[in-house]
């Protein structure tokens, strides 16, 4: 399967990427989230979709909210999901794809934007929405204990190397707590900052793909656990073979950014 991010608004670099990663003949695609520039706005999708319409056809698409997709109905009205359609889960094989909300219920863009905000923020989104996705989520992970690999898309990431979002990112992570580490989450991937970022933490990989289209954002947070980093567009291809999963990071040029080796979970 292929991860790609934050698609939004230079659809040439979209559509280039798009013609990439074909090339590997994806079984399917996530989409890490901001999949449009605005999501209430359906010439945005109309766009959007002219660039993804041949591949869609033939691929199966898993979208994550973003928060650019602002919880427009049309995002519910063009995708099909499990659940409530903001965060489900679906198997493969023996792998546990599972989607999470990072944007919350009826929380308006501007909580997200800036430090000064971020308290405001969390005070709302510590409400019912995320405690009740919290216990979701630990419940999938308990009655799918015995998968063999699990990925975890989430838009937000719980480790930034921009000084503007590390607060937030920090914050997220003490929501979530050990939820990763104490079930054998092997990879978390996530969007929203727009450019390529590697961490390690608890044996769980941390992973920013937000290269699809956005304009490419800076770094000037660089953490401990940080392994590799990039300002440059690309997607990651994922091999899933008996023993292990091989992640394939791959930048427009074509050229292997990284190669991430995934060991299958212990499940005896």
């Amino acid at each position: 399967f292929v991860v790609i991010g934050d698609t939004r608004n230079r659809h040439d670099v979209h559509s280039e990427i798009l013609g990439k990663l074909l090339e590997k003949n994806p079984r399917f695609i996530v989409n890490s989230g901001d999949l449009v520039r605005n999501g209430r706005a359906i010439k945005d999708w109309e766009a959007f979709f002219k660039v993804s319409n041949s591949l869609m056809r033939n691929t199966p698409y898993y979208p994550v909210l973003g928060n650019h997709e602002k919880d427009s109905p049309y995002y519910y009205d063009f995708f099909d999901l499990p659940n409530n359609e903001k965060y489900y889960y679906f198997t493969v094989g023996d792998a546990l794809f599972i989607v999470l909300d990072s944007e919350g219920k009826e929380i308006s863009e501007p909580s997200f934007i800036s430090d000064e905000n971020s308290d405001q923020f969390w005070e709302e989104a510590f409400k019912d929405y995320f405690v009740k996705q919290k216990k979701w989520l630990e419940n999938v992970l308990n009655l799918n204990d015995d998968a063999g690999f699990i990925f975890i898309f989430q838009h937000k990431p719980l480790y930034s190397i921009m000084k503007s979002r590390e607060k937030e990112a920090k914050q997220r992570r003490a929501f979530w707590g050990d939820i990763f580490s104490r079930h054998g989450v092997q990879v978390f991937f996530n969007g929203h900052d727009h450019h390529y970022h590697h961490a390690i933490d608890n044996n769980v990989h941390f992973i920013t793909s937000a290269g699809g289209g956005a304009p490419l954002y800076n770094f000037d947070a660089i953490q401990p656990e940080t392994i590799k980093y990039a300002k440059i567009e690309h997607f990651v291809n994922v091999e899933i073979k008996k023993e292990k999963a091989i992640l394939h990071v791959i930048d427009i040029n074509d050229n292997e950014m990284e190669t991430i080796e995934i060991k299958r979970r212990n499940t005896k």
